[in-house]
């Protein structure tokens, strides 16, 4: 059967199969022996081209089963890296053909199919790894999260590398060590976007590239004809497969922040924005998320700039060296007592008071939190060891990214938007459906 031979009832009627082979209680290593963690485990990747190739060689250690991706061009050099593996287009049709073959999946797609893809997988019992944002709308973050909840042997692990990395531990432990006293206000920024928005779709006919399956490309989105401005790199701009500069980018950036005060929903979001179009994000953007104070914690504001909008320049930073530090991107966390800064992965933190910093080098702080081997290392013990990662779906990665693109939704709505702070209802307006719960085609369903 080729891919496009998948039929809707071929695949409802399998998607019924996985929900009855899931409902059965599985061990968390059903397919793994706790008692031999150098076994391998069986790993099927849902795109292997560009990022996905990097989910391919941090799974380079394990057993590579089967790859999916919708242009086969693009995973030459996965499918040259890995001859063995077996090769598919629609990763539907893989995961029914060998589910008994696979311990875990790892999906790397844009992100309109990240839902369809991961749920599938979760569904079927299996480990799953997706890349950040975890998913495009509210309504489908929503969903993993609960599913993922619902299932808490299976390890789930979103591709936030820097939560993996030495930089996010050395800036909670500074903080929960006072170095910078209570934080206040938190300031981004990124080069993002690189990639054109800002326009109105157009309506010039393009042929599809011989080697691209367009409609398994397009997954669960409305159809539409081709055109090189979405694909392969450019969707990252337009809404219906993208999340514009923040969704790319805040998973990172706001990572350290959202986990070291203890974040959850905001109370106000405030969008500002060069002009806004139906369907692409707009050039550039400042959004403003204020949150309450919690227990010792005060209220502290998050401040996003993308489309090489930067923060003012700090109080105190040395003449002699350039503002921002860093155009591609970085933060400034504002404490009572001074100022932290670190890039945009939290790598390379640095404090602003040269005293405090030489006291620090002389004598680093003890390490309070554990570290890891890098983000897939992370997951793969995890899976062998019975645990939850760092960046899992229901405890961190999915709150997270629900928080991300509650903001994306106040820039495409063009309004401040008032919330719950915990429960995350939005009390001054009612988002277009659309926007929050997308209705998927034929074929494709959570």
């Amino acid at each position: 059967m080729s891919p496009r031979d998948l039929d809707r009832r071929t695949f409802v009627g399998g998607l019924a199969a996985a929900g009855a082979l899931a409902a059965v209680p599985r061990p968390l290593h059903a397919l793994v022996d706790r008692q031999q963690p150098t076994q391998k485990l069986r790993v099927a990747c849902i795109g292997v081209g560009g990022m996905g190739f990097n989910d391919v060689r941090g799974m380079s250690g394990e057993q590579l089963v089967a790859f999916a991706d919708v242009d086969w061009k693009s995973a030459e050099r996965a499918f040259r890296a890995f001859p063995n593996a077996k090769r598919y287009k629609d990763f539907r049709e893989m995961l029914e053909k060998e589910r008994n073959n696979i311990d875990a999946v790892t999906v790397s797609t844009p992100d309109h199919v990240h839902a369809a893809a991961a749920m599938m997988a979760l569904k079927m019992g299996k480990h799953v790894y997706c890349q950040k944002p975890l998913a495009r709308t509210i309504g489908e973050v929503r969903a993993l999260k609960s599913e993922a909840a619902k299932r808490p042997r299976q390890a789930t692990q979103m591709g936030n590398q820097g939560h993996s990395a030495e930089g996010i531990r050395l800036i909670r432990e500074w903080v929960e060590a006072g170095l910078i006293g209570p934080v206040r206000r938190v300031e981004y920024w990124t080069n993002r976007p690189i990639w054109p928005q800002a326009f109105n779709r157009s309506s010039v006919a393009h042929n599809i590239p011989e080697t691209l399956d367009w409609n398994l490309w397009l997954g669960p989105a409305k159809e539409r004809p081709y055109n090189p401005a979405y694909a392969p790199f450019n969707w990252r701009g337009w809404w219906d497969f993208g999340t514009g500069a923040m969704g790319d980018m805040a998973c990172h950036l706001m990572d350290a922040a959202y986990w070291t005060l203890g974040l959850k929903y905001p109370s106000r979001i405030t969008p500002e924005s060069t002009l806004l179009f139906s369907e692409t994000a707009p050039t550039s953007e400042r959004i403003e998320y204020e949150f309450p104070a919690i227990g010792d914690r005060p209220a502290v504001t998050l401040s996003w700039r993308d489309g090489s909008l930067f923060p003012p320049r700090p109080e105190g930073w040395p003449e002699i060296e350039d503002w921002p530090f860093d155009r591609e991107g970085g933060q400034v966390w504002y404490g009572d007592k001074g100022m932290l800064l670190a890039g945009t992965y939290g790598e390379n933190p640095r404090l602003l008071d040269p005293k405090v910093a030489a006291e620090i080098a002389a004598t680093p702080l003890p390490k309070k939190y554990p570290r890891t081997e890098g983000v897939y290392k992370e997951w793969i013990s995890a899976i062998k060891d019975g645990k939850q990662p760092g960046s899992d779906f229901a405890g961190y990665a999915g709150p997270m990214t629900e928080m991300i693109v509650i903001g994306c939704l106040a820039t495409r709505m063009g309004q401040a938007l008032v919330m719950d702070p915990d429960t995350g209802v939005i009390k001054n307006a009612t988002p277009p459906s659309e926007w929050v719960n997308p209705t998927f085609r034929a074929g494709w369903s959570l």
